[in-house]
């Protein structure tokens, strides 16, 4: 087969084959996508009058461990290209390998932290050759996609960003291999959420009048969410303008399609809009999935964290605490993300100062008794009474590392250095991804652990598990309003992180997770729990500001 002729540019628009081609194009990201909802997300998209579809390409999600790569199921990009291709849509993608995308470390694997001297975004070697042994995984990949070979790939977005970060000159001329037509392109349909501040929207209104302008102008644009999905699990990135302020679990992002593929007042002006531009006859919008509120799971038993370590085979001593990055879990390649438990003796009492060495949150306790929180505002705890030697521990949480700006270079987690001077000795402390590993060591020996009935007082943090029987799986919300804060897990899923404070109110629980008949929900909680879990057909949120009238920068 001759090699078609591919994406270029001149002095006033695309040609695609030798033909003007303009870009209508809209991001949805297919490791923030249940695979099996692909095809209806990229539909909902060709009916909406686009033409093209772009995704970032997470490398910590491709490649968790050092050269171990991840391409099959949620995770087997060149399927999700194909399906494109199937639907006659254009593919941009944008492999990175830094992304952003609200993504833990800006879509960085965390063991490159490992390296105490990594500059990342550099042409630091350390940094270099661990892209390129990537690259040499992922580009034989994408190669026979391309538009010329006959694939759906009209370009490649090397990179992300950089201007907001850029501090090595010859970087972004190592990173440019293999050299595609460069294209950045992002209109923020709404913006991001952060814990405890309120959900951000974008007027649809004024979305429609500023694309009109653009596309009447000639312009060519980008979505930026058209679909945004979930950050599922610990995924959640950052960010840290002087202030650190963790991501939700949810990307709803106000997009067009909300979190659970829904079609919004947004998508229905735009597809309005983009008809008289796009010349092609418009696909009918694909039927809204259903979804459906469950009656209230009841909580039936309980096991604290205490007890659940029994599941832990091994306990780590050291003279000194070691960072997550640098324990000895995964292969060597330190512990990506969750919760890490440091222990130590101490015999006098005095003030608790993490100098913000505890990174991102901790519980703090004293002979396993919850005595105080440490985060970035609250840095210093009084420890009064000492009876002999008592056990001080830290429950440290990861919240999500930084994703954007100078911060990335600090994002090494847990406790990053010894802040208690004379009150460690020496720490023991869990060698695993604490919390992914008990809820499946909990799941295989939920007999032998002795969970207790609810009816007994739960000692804080605690496992809580309830069984929710399903006639027909079907998308729902997990809702927890009498809850504190914590993780969601069903049949074994790490939904994402729950939090009283807010905006976040429900966790985005996809059919295709559950099964007929019986599923176990399991719920980590740290504080408080209710005696039953919700199921709701739709989301909530707490307080909204609009940000169309709001300069986003201020929102930082």
């Amino acid at each position: 087969m001759s090699e078609r002729e591919g994406l270029s540019a001149d002095t006033t628009h695309f040609t695609l084959e030798g033909v003007p081609f303009r870009i209508l194009g809209g991001s949805i990201h297919y490791f923030r996508v249940p695979r099996a909802h692909w095809r209806d997300r990229l539909l909902k998209l060709k009916a909406c009058g686009l033409n093209t579809l772009t995704t970032y390409v997470p490398w910590n999600l491709h490649e968790p461990e050092r050269g171990v790569y991840v391409f099959h199921e949620e995770l087997d990009l060149e399927a999700y290209i194909r399906l494109a291709d199937e639907l006659d849509l254009y593919v941009i993608l944008r492999p990175g390998p830094y992304i952003c995308a609200e993504w833990d470390l800006g879509g960085l694997p965390s063991w490159l932290l490992q390296d105490k001297q990594m500059k990342l975004r550099t042409t630091y070697s350390g940094f270099t050759t661990a892209i390129n042994s990537y690259f040499d995984k992922l580009i034989p990949k994408i190669v026979p996609l391309q538009f010329k070979r006959g694939g759906p790939v009209i370009a490649l977005q090397v990179e992300n960003e950089y201007g907001s970060y850029a501090k090595d000159d010859q970087y972004l001329s190592f990173i440019k291999e293999p050299q595609k037509p460069l294209l950045v392109m992002e209109y923020w349909s709404g913006w991001f959420d952060v814990w405890g501040e309120p959900h951000h929207v974008f007027d649809a209104q004024e979305m429609i009048s500023t694309v009109r302008e653009l596309l009447d102008r000639g312009v060519s644009i980008n979505f930026y969410m058209f679909h945004g999905g979930t950050s599922f699990g610990f995924m959640n990135g950052a960010i840290d303008f002087g202030t650190y302020k963790p991501q939700t679990s949810s990307y709803d992002y106000d997009a067009p399609l909300t979190e659970s593929g829904d079609y919004t007042v947004k998508y229905h002006l735009l597809r309005n809009l983009l008809s008289t531009y796009n010349k092609e006859l418009l696909l009918d919008p694909p039927s809204v999935q259903s979804r459906r509120a469950f009656e209230p799971v009841v909580v039936t038993h309980y096991i604290s964290l205490w007890q659940s370590l029994q599941c832990v085979e091994t306990l780590i001593r050291a003279d000194d605490p070691l960072n997550m990055e640098n324990l000895p879990a995964n292969g060597n390649n330190g512990q990506f993300y969750g919760y890490t438990l440091y222990e130590t003796d101490i015999y006098t009492g005095g003030e608790l100062n993490s100098r913000n060495h505890v990174r991102d949150r901790s519980l703090v306790f004293l002979d396993r008794e919850l005595i105080g929180v440490l985060d970035y505002r609250t840095q210093k705890i009084r420890i009064s009474h000492i009876k002999g030697e008592m056990t001080l521990g830290l429950l440290v949480e990861n919240c999500g590392r930084v994703n954007y700006g100078p911060g990335l270079d600090h994002q090494r987690k847990g406790i990053v250095k010894s802040p208690f001077s004379i009150f460690l000795t020496y720490c023991r402390f869990c060698s695993c991804e604490l919390l992914l590993l008990l809820i499946s060591l909990l799941q295989i020996q939920l007999e032998s652990l002795k969970w207790v009935s609810v009816g007994n007082k739960p000692s804080y943090p605690a496992f809580f598990r309830g069984r929710l029987v399903v006639d027909e799986p079907t998308d729902t919300f997990v809702k927890l309003p009498n809850w504190s804060k914590g993780v969601v897990f069903v049949n074994g899923r790490n939904l994402g992180r729950h939090w009283s404070v807010g905006p976040q109110k429900a966790l985005y629980l996809p059919g295709p997770w559950l099964r007929s008949g019986d599923n176990q929900i399991v719920v980590f909680e740290e504080f408080k729990a209710d005696e039953s879990i919700h199921l709701s057909e739709n989301p909530g949120y707490g307080k909204i500001i609009d940000v169309s009238r709001h300069p986003f920068c201020t929102l930082m």
